[in-house]
C-alpha cells in the first residue's frame, strides 16, 4: 500500500472491506491546512424514502454529479461567526467561490473557511460546534 501511495504521489489513502479499517496518511507531505478546503468530486444515488426536500419525482434512483467539501483541518466546525448571528450558508443556497461557508476553531484560532466552487448546497454534513476532523466531509455541493 505504500508503494502505491508513492508510485502515484497520493498523500492518503483509506481502505475498507469486510469492516476492517485501514487508513495511511502521510504527515510530512507538506500539507498547508490554511491552503483551503480539499474538494473532492463523486457521485451520488438517492434512492430509499424520500426526505422533507425531495419531491415525488425524486423517488426513483437519481444520479447527480456533487461536489464534497471536506475539512483542511481539525476544530470545532461553527456555522455561523456568533451564536447570535444566522449561518453564513443554508440548504439550498447557491454560492460562490471565496464566500466564507463556515469557521473551523482551531487552537483558539478562528479559521474562516471559504468555497472554491460555485454551486446550490444539497446538504450541510456537520452539526453547529460539532468536533471535526481533518479530511471530514462537511457540505454537499451540486455545482453549477
Amino acid at each position: 500500500m505504500i508503494n502505491l501511495m508513492n508510485e502515484n504521489g497520493l498523500v492518503e489513502l483509506e481502505i475498507e472491506k469486510d469492516g476492517m479499517r485501514i487508513r495511511l496518511r502521510k504527515t510530512n507531505a507538506g500539507i498547508d491546512a490554511s491552503s483551503g478546503p480539499i474538494v473532492v468530486e463523486r457521485t451520488r444515488v438517492a434512492e430509499g424514502r424520500p426526505r422533507e426536500e425531495e419531491t415525488l419525482q425524486t423517488l426513483e434512483k437519481i444520479t447527480a454529479k456533487t461536489v464534497e467539501i471536506k475539512a483542511p483541518m481539525v476544530g470545532t466546525f461553527y456555522r455561523a461567526p456568533s451564536p447570535e448571528a444566522p449561518p453564513y450558508v443554508e440548504v439550498s443556497q447557491i454560492i460562490e467561490p471565496g464566500q466564507v461557508i463556515c469557521i473551523i476553531e482551531a487552537m483558539k484560532l478562528m479559521n474562516e473557511i471559504k468555497s472554491e466552487v460555485k454551486g446550490k448546497v444539497l446538504e450541510i454534513l456537520v452539526d453547529n460546534t460539532e468536533p471535526i476532523e481533518f479530511g471530514q466531509p462537511m457540505f454537499l455541493i451540486e455545482p453549477m
